[in-house]
């Protein structure tokens, strides 16, 4: 298995006109990849993942997370398609769920969010391959449709889910899986033996960063959503052998407890502590499979400005 790529994550609440020179310094900087995070109702990842490929020459672009049902599948693959028509062999996409309650809002949450993810990659990929596609499935009727400008490199389409039945289904028909906050090496493990562990997938991550001299100082910003992400027992945070153990903290003294856990736990769960910690964390990913680990800034478009070095020093490594 070749080094995980480093990259970093364009955030939903950051400004369109912020992409050319956010790109262009990661580009510089030595990061390789740049994920944008799309979610209701914020800015839409592919005209900014446009923007990323026409400023930049090796930045690989990635869409983060793409809603199966926001778009129609034929308007999801064409998007798809035309970016990588400006950025070959640079552009990869994801397609989650969406959060149904906004996909209700809407007006497009489907009658199983399973059938319409399961056949919205497929026939999204089978389009993006040139295929001509006529098919009668649960949630999508296609007939007799194909893309007039396939890309000459097919880009990889991944899953963006936490669930075990969703990950199941990303074995199934996806090229790989999008593993949001809080996926350390345990949880990749658990996800890649509920997809089956098929050859050549691909495992992206989105992982928090906080790193200072004093690991107090580093665990600090972070303690509020951490705290959160114990509470909705997100599966990253539950598969660990010490879940129990973090949600009493939090139960008992609150998000600030978390701030006396092991420095281990939050290896675990993200870059986070010391420069050497960030390290091991990405070594440990590394180890557990993982081929692209992407750095998750958090709302404020300063505070990500300031973390570029420390990204650009991960990949470097």
């Amino acid at each position: 298995m070749s080094r995980p790529a480093i990259g970093m994550c364009f955030d939903r609440s950051f400004p369109a006109s912020a992409v050319p020179e956010f790109a262009r310094a990661l580009e510089a900087g030595g990061v390789e990849e740049m994920w944008f995070i799309e979610d209701c109702f914020f800015t839409t990842a592919p005209p900014l993942a446009a923007a990323a490929l026409a400023c930049t020459e090796q930045l690989r672009v990635g869409l983060g997370i793409l809603p199966a049902v926001a778009r129609t599948a034929a308007v999801t693959a064409m998007e798809i398609a035309t970016l990588a028509s400006l950025g070959p062999g640079r552009v990869v996409a994801g397609i989650g769920h969406g959060v149904q309650s906004w996909m209700g809002q809407m007006g497009v949450r489907p009658a199983s969010a399973l059938a319409a993810l399961d056949e919205t990659i497929t026939v999204v990929k089978r389009l993006l391959a040139s295929d001509e596609v006529s098919f009668d499935g649960k949630q999508l009727h296609f007939d007799a449709v194909r893309l007039d400008q396939p890309p000459s490199v097919v880009p990889a389409v991944l899953a963006g889910v936490q669930q075990e039945k969703s990950l199941a289904l990303a074995g199934r028909v996806a090229d790989g899986v999008i593993l949001v906050e809080g996926a350390g090496p345990t949880y990749v493990g658990w996800a890649l033996d509920r997809a089956g562990r098929p050859e050549d997938f691909e495992v992206v991550t989105f992982t928090m960063l906080s790193i200072a001299d004093d690991r107090r100082e580093a665990y600090r910003p972070l303690v509020d959503f951490v705290a959160e992400l114990i509470t909705d027992r997100r599966p990253a945070f539950t598969v660990l052998p010490y879940y129990d153990e973090m949600a009493a903290r939090v139960a008992d003294g609150g998000p600030e407890a978390l701030i006396e856990m092991p420095s281990d736990y939050w290896v675990e769960i993200g870059a986070i502590g010391t420069m050497d910690d960030a390290l091991a964390h990405v070594a440990a990913l590394e180890a557990a499979g993982v081929g692209s680990i992407n750095i998750f800034p958090g709302p404020e478009l300063d505070v990500a400005w300031e973390q570029m070095p420390q990204v650009a020093a991960l990949a470097a490594r």
